[in-house]
C-alpha cells in the first residue's frame, strides 16, 4: 500500500480505536503488568532453576536468539560453530547493534570469563553430551535441520529450532513421534506466535470488525539488483549484487574445509540459502512464516490447494533458488465444509496470496486482510493500520479519513466514521499505552514460554509453535514450491497435518511421475 504519511497516521490511529472498544479490559492489564508477553501467554517467573542452554549455529540468527533471551529464564552456556568469522562474532557481537550483542556484552563478561564459562564445540556432538544442558537451541542451515534435531533429542536434550523445523512434512512428524516418545519439549521459531502485535490484530479479525474476509495479499519484496559496493565479482568475472543472503566472504573463513563438512564449494557453505539442496528458498525463508500467520488469521484452518509460478528471473550465477515467486493459496472460508465453524458452501475459498520479489522494494513486507467491513494492513512485523471500506449511500472513503468501532444492537464490533461517533477515542489510549514501546516480534517471548513450559511439564504447557504449527509450515512451503516449479496446482490433503497420520505430500519425483 503506497500511502502518504497522514494516511499512515490515520490508518495507525484507527487501530488503536478499534483496539481501545474490542480489547479494553485486556489491553488495560497488559499496561500495569510487570511482563506483557507471560500476560498474554499464560506463564509466569520462572520459581525453579534457569534454564540451562546450548546454542548451535552462530550466524545472524542465533546471534539474534542470544540477543534476545532472557537470562531470567535460560541462559546459554555453551556452542557450537564451524566459521571463524561467526565464531568472532558471536563472542563480540554486531558494534552498534542492539540485536546482536554476542556473549561479552549480552552477559556483562570479561574476555577471561567468557573462555572460562563458555563452553566451544567445533563438533556440535560434544556439546549434546554435556549433561549439564537442559535446552538445545539449533539455528543451522535448512538442510542440517532435520538431522541435527534428531540428534539432539536422542540425546535426551528439548530443542527450538529456528524455522522451519525440516524440509518435508514427513521429517517433521518423524521430530514430533520423537519427542513424544521421549518425553521433551520441541519448538520451532514461528515468533509471531508469539507477537502482540499479531495477537490483538487477531483479535479485531476475529470479532468480525473486518467483516467477511475473502482475500488476505502477503508479500515480501526487497531489491538486491544493485550491485555491492566493493564491485566484486565472482571466479567468471560476474558481478556479486547487494543481497544479504550473499554477503561477503570474510577472510578468515577462506582456509575453512567446506568438503570436509559436505559442501562442493566455500561459497556454498556462506551463501547456502541460495541453492536449493541446501534451504528452501524464497517461500520456505520468507513466505513460511506469513503463510501460517496467514492461516491464524483466518481461524486456524489449512490451505486446500496452491498454484504458482516463478524462476531464476534477475540474478545469473552462486543461485539455483527462484529469485522471484507467487503462490496463490485456496483456504476454507467460514461456511466451507472444512472452514470454521464450518458449513455445507464448498465454493467459500478465501484466496490468500504470496509473492517475493528480490528486484523492487516498495512494497516492503507484510500482509494486507481485506474484509468486506474494512482492511487491515500489517507493516513488517511493527505497525498495524486500518481502513473503512463506505456502505451504500456512502461517498467512497478517503484513507485519510478516521474511524472509530461501535458495538451494535447484537455486541458485534463495527467500523463507523470518527464524526458520527468516538466511541473508540477513549479507549485508544489504552490500547497506545499497552503497546507503545513494544517492539518484541516474538522472539524473547516464544523462548521465555519455552523455558517455563521445560520447567513446568504437562500436557497443559506447550509452546504455541510446537510440532503441529512446524508441520503446518513446513508442509505449506514443500507444496509452494513444489507448485511453483512445476507450475501446476496441486490439492493438500488432510491428512498431511495430521501428526498421527503416515501421509505426507509427495516428493517431487514422485509427483512428477503421477501427473
Amino acid at each position: 500500500m503506497n500511502l502518504t504519511p497522514e494516511q499512515r497516521q490515520v490508518g495507525r490511529q484507527n487501530y488503536y480505536n478499534a483496539l481501545g472498544v474490542s480489547r479494553r479490559d485486556v489491553l488495560k492489564s497488559v499496561a500495569v503488568a510487570p511482563a506483557a508477553g507471560a500476560f498474554y501467554y499464560g506463564y509466569s517467573q520462572l520459581e525453579d532453576e534457569t534454564v540451562r542452554a546450548g546454542l548451535i549455529g552462530t550466524g545472524s540468527q542465533g546471534n539474534l536468539l542470544l540477543s534476545v533471551a532472557n537470562p531470567d529464564f535460560l541462559r546459554f552456556e555453551a556452542y557450537s560453530e564451524i566459521r571463524p568469522s561467526q565464531i568472532q562474532r558471536v563472542r563480540n557481537g554486531d558494534a552498534g547493534d542492539p540485536m546482536r550483542l554476542g556473549f561479552l556484552r549480552k552477559y556483562n563478561m570479561s574476555e577471561t570469563q567468557f573462555e572460562q564459562e563458555v563452553r566451544y564445540h567445533r563438533d556440535y556432538r560434544k556439546l549434546l553430551e554435556n549433561p549439564d544442558l537442559d535446552l538445545v537451541v539449533i539455528a543451522l542451515p535448512l538442510h542440517l535441520h532435520f538431522s541435527v534435531v534428531r540428534e539432539a533429542l536422542l540425546a535426551g536434550k528439548h530443542v527450538f529450532c529456528e524455522a522451519p523445523l525440516a524440509e518435508r512434512g514427513d521429517q517433521c512428524k518423524q521430530l514430533a513421534n520423537l519427542a513424544r516418545e521421549k518425553n521433551l519439549v520441541l519448538a520451532t521459531g514461528h515468533h509471531r506466535h508469539y507477537s502482540m502485535l499479531y495477537d490483538n490484530a487477531l483479535s479485531l479479525i476475529e470479532d468480525g470488525v473486518l467483516g467477511e474476509v475473502q482475500h488476505v495479499r502477503a508479500f515480501w519484496h526487497r531489491n538486491n539488483s544493485w550491485p555491492r559496493l566493493d564491485n566484486a565479482t565472482d571466479a567468471d568475472g560476474s558481478v556479486l549484487h547487494d543481497d544479504p543472503w550473499q554477503d561477503p566472504i570474510p577472510a578468515m573463513d577462506a582456509n575453512l574445509d567446506y568438503q570436509g563438512y559436505g559442501y562442493e564449494s566455500l561459497e556454498e557453505l556462506c551463501w547456502w540459502r541460495l541453492h536449493r539442496r541446501m534451504g528452501g528458498g524464497l517461500v520456505t525463508e520468507l513466505g513460511s512464516h506469513q503463510l501460517e500467520v496467514c492461516g491464524l488469521l483466518l481461524g486456524g484452518v489449512h490451505p486446500l490447494a496452491v498454484s504458482g509460478v516463478g524462476g531464476g528471473c534477475f540474478f545469473d550465477g552462486h543461485r539455483d533458488i527462484e529469485d522471484q515467486v507467487f503462490a496463490t493459496f485456496e483456504f476454507p472460508g467460514h461456511s466451507h465444509p472444512q472452514g470454521k465453524p464450518g458449513g455445507n458452501n464448498a465454493d467459500d475459498i478465501v484466496v490468500v496470496t504470496f509473492s517475493a520479489i528480490s528486484s523492487n522494494s516498495i512494497d516492503g513486507y507484510g500482509e494486507q486482510v481485506m474484509g468486506s467491513r474494512g482492511t487491515m494492513f500489517v507493516e513488517q512485523e511493527q505497525n498495524v493500520m486500518l481502513f473503512k471500506e463506505p456502505a451504500p449511500g456512502e461517498k467512497a472513503m478517503r484513507a485519510a479519513t478516521e474511524i472509530s468501532l461501535t458495538l451494535s444492537e447484537t455486541s458485534q464490533p463495527a467500523i463507523v466514521a470518527a464524526e458520527s461517533d468516538s466511541s473508540g477515542s477513549a479507549g485508544a489510549g489504552w490500547a497506545q499505552a499497552a503497546t507503545a514501546g513494544n517492539s518484541s516480534r516474538g522472539y524473547r517471548e516464544e523462548l521465555e514460554h519455552l523455558a517455563w513450559c521445560i520447567r513446568n511439564p504437562s500436557a497443559e504447557n506447550q509452546p504455541r509453535c510446537g510440532p503441529a504449527a512446524a508441520l503446518a509450515t513446513a508442509t505449506y512451503a514443500q507444496v509452494a514450491n513444489q507448485a511453483i516449479r512445476q507450475r501446476r496446482r496441486i490439492e493438500f490433503q488432510p491428512g498431511w497435518f495430521d501428526l498421527e497420520s503416515a501421509e505426507a505430500p509427495p516428493l517431487d519425483e514422485d509427483l512428477l511421475a503421477g501427473s
